[in-house]
């Protein structure tokens, strides 16, 4: 059986390979059950591709906010995001950023003179992950060397390797007691600014905060302050509000704020892996089997 796909508004090679090895056929969009969509700028690109023959779309990203705010996802067609594609890379800078972290690497890569050695160990922190799916469950097991106590929120019940699971409304009883606070959860509007001075407040003075998820899921200028009073130990980002971050901005002036330009996914692992989410969905949907990352309306993800 063949599937009938456009891969659009675009054709990436990439892509339109990854739906041959499924077993799909690209067509014009007029012809197609299917899209594969790869694209930026407004999200209404992809409002203008549907039609009635579509019954599923494939999106490219795992965070799907500007097409939840846009009111395009639906439950038909049906919506599939890369959920969990890019968790082994993302997990990976996580754990970078949490050791540049401990061993003050913010503080030391600057430096234009010998100073006092204020590293620390990673192994036997505890580590809180807010929003434990795909990448907090990779995360977990990248830990597994160094001993670490692993406090996961999430709403999907037990977590392998965790000592605490607690539900998302209960993400501020895991902050006290963590020496890193890993922010995993999706960008809705639920979480939207769920770190600000309030959750600072809670933390440990030493604790760090390192988010790779969505910088919309923390108050910037609350951040800033934090970090300026030492209310914080630091601040590891891999992401901003706004993003890209301004020439100029304070954080960029914050001695224990180390920033990344939401480099977590680097280009060769991205393609490889959606093209891998392409081909699966592409070969499950001709055979009539569950999708991988359906996207949820009412949930926003």
């Amino acid at each position: 059986m063949t599937v009938a796909v456009h891969v659009g508004p675009e054709p990436v090679p990439t892509l339109v390979e990854a739906v041959r090895r499924g077993g799909g056929q690209v067509v014009p969009l007029e012809e197609a059950e299917a899209i594969v969509y790869f694209g930026g700028g407004d999200p209404q690109t992809l409002r203008s591709m549907l039609h009635e023959g579509i019954s599923w779309v494939q999106l490219p990203s795992a965070g799907v906010e500007r097409w939840v705010d846009a009111g395009i996802i639906t439950r038909h067609p049906v919506f599939t995001a890369a959920t969990g594609a890019y968790a082994p890379q993302i997990a990976e800078h996580a754990l970078a950023l949490m050791l540049a972290a401990a061993r003050d690497l913010h503080r030391h890569a600057r430096a234009t003179s010998w100073g006092a050695n204020t590293s620390v160990e990673l192994s036997g922190s505890t580590v809180a992950i807010v929003g434990c799916g795909g990448i907090g469950r990779r995360l977990i097991r990248l830990l597994e060397p160094f001993g670490c106590t692993i406090v996961a929120v999430t709403d999907s019940g037990a977590v392998p390797g965790a000592a605490r699971v607690l539900p998302r409304a209960r993400y501020r009883d895991a902050l006290p007691d963590a020496h890193y606070v890993v922010i995993a959860a999706p960008a809705t509007p639920d979480t939207r600014g769920m770190f600000g001075a309030r959750e600072f407040a809670l933390m440990r003075e030493d604790a760090w905060l390192v988010n790779i998820a969505r910088g919309g899921l923390v108050v910037t200028a609350d951040l800033v302050d934090a970090l300026r009073a030492g209310r914080i130990g630091g601040a590891a980002l891999d992401v901003t509000d706004p993003e890209p971050l301004p020439d100029g901005h304070p954080l960029w002036e914050l001695e224990n704020a180390l920033i990344t330009p939401h480099s977590a996914n680097p280009h060769a692992a991205y393609w490889r892996r959606l093209a891998e989410r392409v081909t699966a969905n592409v070969r499950n949907f001709a055979a009539g089997e569950p999708l991988d990352g359906v996207v949820s309306p009412e949930q926003g993800f």
